[in-house]
C-alpha cells in the first residue's frame, strides 16, 4: 500500500499573510510616531527653563546668575507678583523676564510697590501695556533683527561693555535725560529712563538673547548684563507665569463670549441644516420590514429562558400572571367560553364550576387560583403552577370521558 505525505497546513500561511501585507504600513506608522515624539521632546526641551537663573539649558540663565554671585550680587527667584512686590525693597534690582503676561492689576501693584523705592527695574521686551504703567510716554515700534550692535550712546554701562547682542523691539520717547543705546534705524533697543525723584531708574531691553547661557560669553554680553543687573547687591529675578493665582481676571469671557457673533449665526444655520437633512433622509427609510429569524429557537428553550429571567428579577407577580393567563386561554375553548371572555372572571368562573360540579370541593379555590394575588415566595409560585396544571388536567380528562351523542341520532 502506498502512502502520500500530508500536505502542508494552509492555516500557517494564512496567519502569516496579514502580517506580511500590513508590515510595511505598521512600520511606517511606528517610525512616524517615534519621530514625532523625538522632535517634540527636542523642541520642548529647548525652551525648558527659559531665562531661569537655575537652568543650564541653552536658553537658561544659570551662567549669568553664577557670574553675578561671583561679584557679590545675590539673586532671589520669585514667581508671583506679590512675592516680587514684597521683595523689591530699597536698593534692589527688579528683573521682569516676561512683563507682557502680567494683568493690569499685577502691573499696577508691582509699580506701586517699587515706584517710591530707590533701585532699578529692568523689563525684557515689554509691550504697550507694561510701558503704559512703568514708562509712560514710551512707544514701542516694530521689532528689528537681533544682531551684534555697537552701543552708540553715552550710558557708562554700554560704553564699557561695547558691542552686544541686541535688537528685537525698539522704543521711542521724548523724555529728557533718557539713554538711547544699541539703535537700529535710529530707534534704540536699550532704553534707560532715569527717575530723579525716587532714585529708581527703568531699563527696557528689546531682546533677552544676551542673557541666555549660550550667548553670555559672546562679545560684550556678559559685561553689559552684569552691569545692568548688578548695580545693586540684591537682584529680584521675577519669572511671571499665567498660573499665578493673581493673574486670574473676573471679567474673562466665557466660551461663547470668545466666539465671534458671525460664527454664532453660521453655527445655528449649520444645526438647522443638519436637522432638516436628518428629517429628509429619515422619510426615505420606509416602514419596518419583518424578517425571518436566522435560527429557529425551540419553544421549550424560550420558555426556560423567560423563566430564568423572571427568577433573576424576582418577578413572581409577572410569572404568576403569565401562568394564569395561559391556563385561562387554554381552558376557555374546553368549557365553551369564547376567547374574548377568557380572562373575565364573571364569564370563566361559572363555566369552570359547572364542569367541576361532580368533583366535591374542586371549585372552592377557583377565584384565588385563576385570578388571585401574586405568590409570596418561590415555593408558593411552584405550588400555584402545580394547581393550575392539575385543574387543566382534570377538565381535559372530563372532556375526554364525557358521553357524546352519535351523529346519526
Amino acid at each position: 500500500m502506498t502512502t502520500t505525505a500530508p500536505a502542508a497546513p494552509a492555516p500557517a500561511r494564512t496567519a502569516r499573510g496579514p502580517w506580511t501585507r500590513s508590515r510595511g504600513p505598521l512600520l511606517a506608522l511606528l517610525l512616524l510616531v517615534v519621530s514625532g515624539v523625538v522632535l517634540g521632546a527636542l523642541q520642548s526641551g529647548e525652551q525648558h527653563g527659559r531665562l531661569d537663573p537655575r537652568s543650564s539649558d541653552r536658553t537658561g540663565s544659570r551662567a549669568l546668575s553664577q557670574l553675578l554671585s561671583a561679584h557679590g550680587v545675590s539673586t532671589q527667584v520669585v514667581t508671583t507678583s506679590e512675592e516680587a512686590a514684597a521683595a523689591a525693597g530699597p536698593g534692589t534690582t527688579l528683573l521682569v523676564t516676561d512683563p507682557d503676561v502680567l494683568t493690569p492689576d499685577q502691573l499696577t501693584g508691582l509699580h506701586t510697590a517699587t515706584s517710591h523705592t530707590p533701585g532699578r527695574t529692568v523689563l525684557l521686551a515689554p509691550g504697550a501695556a507694561p510701558l503704559e504703567t512703568f514708562a509712560p510716554g514710551v512707544r514701542v515700534k516694530s521689532p528689528a533683527g537681533v544682531s551684534v550692535r555697537p552701543p552708540a550712546c553715552a550710558l557708562p554701562e554700554a560704553r564699557r561693555a561695547g558691542s552686544a547682542l541686541l535688537g528685537g523691539l525698539r522704543y521711542v520717547t521724548d523724555a529728557t535725560g533718557a539713554d538711547r543705546c544699541y539703535p537700529d534705524g535710529g530707534r534704540p533697543s536699550l532704553l534707560r529712563l532715569p527717575a530723579p525723584g525716587s532714585g529708581r531708574d527703568t531699563v527696557l531691553l528689546g531682546s533677552a538673547d544676551l542673557l541666555y547661557n549660550h550667548h553670555l560669553a559672546e562679545h560684550g554680553n556678559a559685561s553689559l548684563a552684569l552691569q545692568l543687573l548688578g548695580t545693586h547687591k540684591h537682584l529680584i529675578w521675577y519669572l511671571p507665569s499665567v498660573s499665578d493665582p493673581s493673574s486670574a481676571q473676573d471679567d474673562q469671557p466665557g466660551f461663547f463670549g470668545l466666539i465671534p457673533s458671525g460664527w454664532r449665526w453660521a453655527l445655528l444655520q449649520l444645526v438647522l441644516a443638519a436637522v432638516f437633512t436628518a428629517l429628509w433622509r429619515a422619510r426615505r427609510l420606509g416602514p419596518l420590514v419583518a424578517e425571518k429569524l436566522p435560527v429557529t429557537v425551540p419553544a421549550a428553550e424560550t420558555t426556560e429562558g423567560h423563566a430564568r429571567l423572571y427568577e433573576q428579577a424576582n418577578a413572581r407577580d409577572r410569572a404568576a400572571d403569565v401562568l394564569r393567563s395561559a391556563t385561562r386561554t387554554r381552558l376557555a375553548p374546553l368549557i365553551g367560553v369564547s376567547s374574548a371572555h377568557a380572562h373575565s372572571a364573571d364569564a370563566l368562573l361559572p363555566a369552570v364550576h359547572a364542569h367541576l360540579a361532580s368533583v366535591p370541593g374542586a371549585g372552592a379555590d377557583l377565584p384565588a387560583l385563576l385570578f388571585g394575588p401574586a405568590p409570596a415566595d418561590d415555593k408558593a409560585l411552584v405550588h400555584l403552577a402545580d394547581q393550575l396544571d392539575a385543574l387543566e388536567s382534570s377538565i381535559v380528562s372530563q372532556e375526554r370521558h364525557a358521553p357524546r351523542e352519535h351523529p346519526d341520532r
